[in-house]
C-alpha cells in the first residue's frame, strides 16, 4: 500500500508539471493602475474584497468591490477578528494573483490582479474546515483551515489557478473541542523565505510554533513542534535574516527567533508590548508594527539587523486594531480595524519610524472582517 501511494503521488505530481508547462502564467504585467489596497470583508452572508486606489498622500478611495464566491466565517468567542488570523488575503506578486479565504464555504478564491481590478479564476475546496490563512511561495500555494484540530492544504500554481494535491493534506493534531474557538485555532501559516520550510502557530492551543520541511512530494510526514507554555504564538514575520518575529497573545509581547535546519524555533528576545491582544504582525523596511486588538493601538519596532528589535512606542487608532499591511515602497500602512470595519492609513517616517495617521475608510460589510494587501 505504501509503494501504490507514493508511485500515486509521484504520478500526480508529473501531471503538475506538465499542465503547469503546458498553461504558462498569465504575464505578471499587471499593473494598469497605481498602488491599489484591497480589503476582505469576511462577511457571512457573502464575502467580498474591496479595492481602493491610494491617493499621493496615502488616503484611500474606493475603487470597486468583488464577490469571492464564497462565504465569511466568524469564529466562536470573536468580536473584532472573526478569523482571528493574520494572511487571510495574500498577494503572489510574481504571477499577479490574489488569493482569499472563504472560512464560512470551506473554499478559497483565487483572483488574477489588473491594477486595481480583479478577475475571479477559481473557487476550490480548502481541504478542511474554516480556512484562515493563506501562503505563497514561487508555484505553491498553502492554506491553512483552522476546526477540526487543524490542517494544512498544498497546491500547485498552473496559470491563473490551483490545482489541489490531496497528498498534500497535514493534521495539526489540535484538540478540536478547546475554547474558545478564536483563541484556540491556529493563527497563520507562512513560509520560509527560502520556501523550504511551512511554520504554524497554534496560538493557545499548544502555544507551539509547528514548522514542517517542504520537498518536492509536499510537506513532511510531521512537524517539528517547539512549544513555548503560556505564549500563544498568533502571527509572525521575518527579518532580513531569516529570523522569526512572532507576537505572543500570552504575555503580549513581541520575540525573535532562529529557526535551525531541522526546524527547531530557539528564541533571542522577549519584548513586552505593554499593550493588551498583541496579535498580529508587519514589517516594512527596518519597521515592525504589531496590532494591539484590546488597545487599540500599534507598537512600533526597529529591526536592529541582529535578531533583536528595539522598541519605538504605541500609536493610536481606531478600536480593534487587527491585520495590517504595507505599501511595497514602504512609505504607508494600512491598519483594519474590527470594531467598526474601518482601515486607519498612516504615513511611514522613513527617519524614525514614527507613523502620522492621512485617513480612514470604513469597508462596507467589514465588521471583524480581516485580511489585507497593498501594492
Amino acid at each position: 500500500m505504501k509503494t501504490t501511494v507514493r508511485a500515486l503521488s509521484l504520478a500526480g505530481v508529473a501531471v503538475i508539471a506538465a499542465a503547469a508547462l503546458a498553461a504558462p502564467a498569465s504575464a505578471s504585467a499587471r499593473s494598469e493602475a497605481a498602488h491599489p489596497v484591497f480589503v476582505q470583508t469576511d462577511d457571512p452572508q457573502g464575502n467580498t474584497v474591496v479595492a481602493y486606489d491610494r491617493g499621493r498622500d496615502g488616503s484611500l478611495t474606493q475603487a470597486g468591490t468583488y464577490a469571492t464566491g464564497g462565504l465569511g466565517g466568524v469564529l466562536d468567542g470573536s468580536v473584532v477578528d472573526h478569523l482571528a488570523s493574520q494572511g487571510s488575503l495574500t498577494y503572489d506578486q510574481r504571477h499577479g494573483l490574489l488569493y482569499a479565504v472563504n472560512a464560512g464555504s470551506d473554499t478559497v478564491t483565487v483572483f488574477a490582479v489588473h491594477g486595481d481590478r480583479l478577475t475571479r479564476t477559481q473557487v476550490v475546496s480548502s481541504g478542511g474546515r474554516f480556512p484562515a490563512s493563506v501562503t505563497v511561495h514561487g508555484d505553491l500555494v498553502y492554506v491553512l483551515n483552522s476546526l477540526d484540530g487543524g490542517s494544512i492544504q498544498g497546491y500547485r500554481r498552473i496559470g491563473d489557478r490551483i490545482l489541489r494535491v490531496p497528498s498534500w493534506n497535514r493534521r495539526l493534531g489540535l484538540d478540536p473541542a478547546a475554547t474558545p474557538q478564536f483563541t484556540t485555532t491556529p493563527g497563520q501559516v507562512g513560509f520560509t523565505p527560502d520556501g523550504d520550510h511551512l511554520v504554524v502557530t497554534t496560538k493557545g492551543n499548544g502555544h507551539a510554533i509547528k514548522v514542517f520541511a517542504v520537498g518536492p512530494l509536499g510537506p513532511s510526514a510531521k512537524p517539528v513542534t517547539t512549544t513555548e507554555d503560556g505564549t500563544a504564538p498568533f502571527a509572525f514575520t521575518f527579518d532580513d535574516g531569516g529570523r522569526m518575529v512572532v507576537t505572543q497573545a500570552g504575555p503580549n509581547a513581541v520575540a525573535t527567533y532562529t529557526l535551525g535546519r531541522t526546524g527547531t524555533a530557539t528564541q533571542i528576545q522577549q519584548i513586552a508590548t505593554g499593550q493588551a491582544a498583541t496579535c498580529w504582525i508587519v514589517k516594512t523596511g527596518p519597521w515592525l508594527y504589531a496590532s494591539n486588538a484590546g488597545s487599540g493601538t500599534l507598537s512600533g519596532y526597529r529591526d536592529t539587523g541582529r535578531g533583536t528589535v528595539n522598541a519605538l512606542g504605541t500609536t493610536a487608532t481606531d478600536a480593534g486594531t487587527v491585520d495590517a499591511a504595507a505599501s511595497s515602497d514602504g512609505s504607508y500602512l494600512y491598519v483594519q480595524t474590527g470594531k467598526d470595519g474601518n482601515v486607519n492609513a498612516f504615513r511611514v517616517n522613513s527617519s524614525d519610524g514614527s507613523l502620522t495617521r492621512v485617513g480612514t475608510v470604513t469597508v462596507p460589510g467589514a465588521v471583524g472582517g480581516e485580511g489585507i494587501v497593498a501594492l
